[in-house]
């Protein structure tokens, strides 16, 4: 019998994951239609084939129109979207896979162009001075327009359809994106909300809004249904800074989830970039904050099978996610079993459009999933 911590099964709630390997939630761009909604041709099969993970995470899934920052990603807020990813999940499910949608919004890291000429929303009017892929191409972004409290209980809605939807569609769960420079996570960061209402200002008003979507999110969808994702020490991308507060604001938010509510998981990243000089960064993430939180600990970035079953074996996470790996490694489960050296992958085709790149890598070992 194979020992490798990160492949023996794991109870998650109510669900019994066959392993501890997760694909993380990745943006592939593949949803080139009309409706931006998963296609039978592609993410069909792009998601059955890497079903044998413990669990799937899928791309992250805009919540609205209002939400988008990328080409040709698929969302979950029209009919088209819903009858997609149903059948994404059908067949996920059919092999025995497990499968939760990440919910996602950009805020400011977007463009006009994306919104009929309408400025992107955040919690203030600050540009990220970063990027945005829009249909020509990347370009600057721009100041974006700050979120009236309207404009917030609409998000708060749409967040809570959109969990709706995941339902509807058949999803196992959800995971909402609080990470990477994106809306939640404008709004943890005092150096993107300069807010002086009930939404800015302290740490506890900072996360005001993602405890609100949270606790929407929670009346259509049971909490141990329910993920999330952060990225504490994220500095100098995706237009995020950290300052004095940056830290302490997770340590509230962890520990906050950790007295109040019964997630799935919380699912964490290690520092995308070198941070060793930056003065408030935690170097290891895990490490930190196994202590505070007492629920199913996920953690990503960089890891591979040594690394992965160490960090379990320690006691520092009970679930490791996969990004790259998973793009050219469909039978990754597998390959860690036999110990088969992992294929790399093709960074030119991440987010391109078609099966180059995305349903045809090669399989050594017989994990793969079936495909009709």
């Amino acid at each position: 019998m194979n020992k490798q911590p990160v492949l023996q099964p794991y109870t998650m709630g109510d669900l019994e994951l066959a392993n501890r390997v997760i694909m993380a939630p990745m943006t592939r761009s593949r949803a080139d239609n009309e409706y931006q909604a998963p296609t039978e041709e592609l993410h069909v099969k792009y998601y059955t084939q890497r079903a044998t993970a413990g669990l799937i995470i899928t791309e992250g899934a805009q919540v609205s129109k209002q939400a988008v920052g990328y080409i040709y990603t698929a969302g979950i807020h029209n009919k088209q979207q819903v009858e997609g990813w149903k059948k994404v999940t059908d067949s996920v499910h059919q092999v025995g896979g497990r499968i939760f949608i990440q919910l996602w919004h950009v805020g400011r890291m977007s463009h006009p162009d994306f919104h009929n000429g309408e400025l992107p929303l955040a919690p203030s009017a600050l540009n990220p001075n970063a990027k945005s892929f829009t249909p020509e191409g990347f370009k600057d972004t721009v100041t974006p327009k700050a979120m009236t409290l309207e404009d917030i209980k609409i998000t708060i809605r749409d967040f809570q359809q959109a969990a709706k939807n995941a339902v509807e569609a058949g999803f196992d769960g959800i995971e909402i994106h609080s990470s990477n420079g994106y809306l939640f996570h404008q709004f943890f960061n005092g150096t993107s909300n300069h807010r002086k209402d009930q939404y800015g200002g302290s740490i506890e008003n900072r996360a005001r809004f993602y405890f609100e979507t949270l606790d929407a999110i929670k009346q259509v969808i049971p909490q141990n249904r329910i993920g999330t994702r952060f990225n504490p020490s994220l500095h100098g991308i995706f237009g995020m800074t950290m300052d004095a507060e940056t830290i302490p604001t997770f340590d509230y938010i962890m520990e906050r989830l950790d007295k109040e509510y019964d997630l799935a998981y919380v699912h964490l990243s290690e520092p995308f970039n070198d941070v060793s000089d930056v003065e408030f960064a935690v170097q290891n993430i895990a490490e930190y904050y196994r202590p505070k939180f007492s629920g199913t600990l996920m953690i990503n970035t960089d890891f591979d099978q040594e690394k992965a079953n160490k960090v379990i074996e320690d006691g520092l996470a009970d679930l490791v996610s996969f990004a790259k790996l998973y793009i050219s490694n469909p039978d990754l489960v597998g390959r860690f079993k036999k110990n088969v050296t992992t294929a790399p992958w093709d960074a030119d085709t991440f987010y391109t459009t078609g099966a180059k790149g995305y349903i045809d890598y090669d399989v050594k070992t017989r994990e793969l999933i079936p495909q009709s």
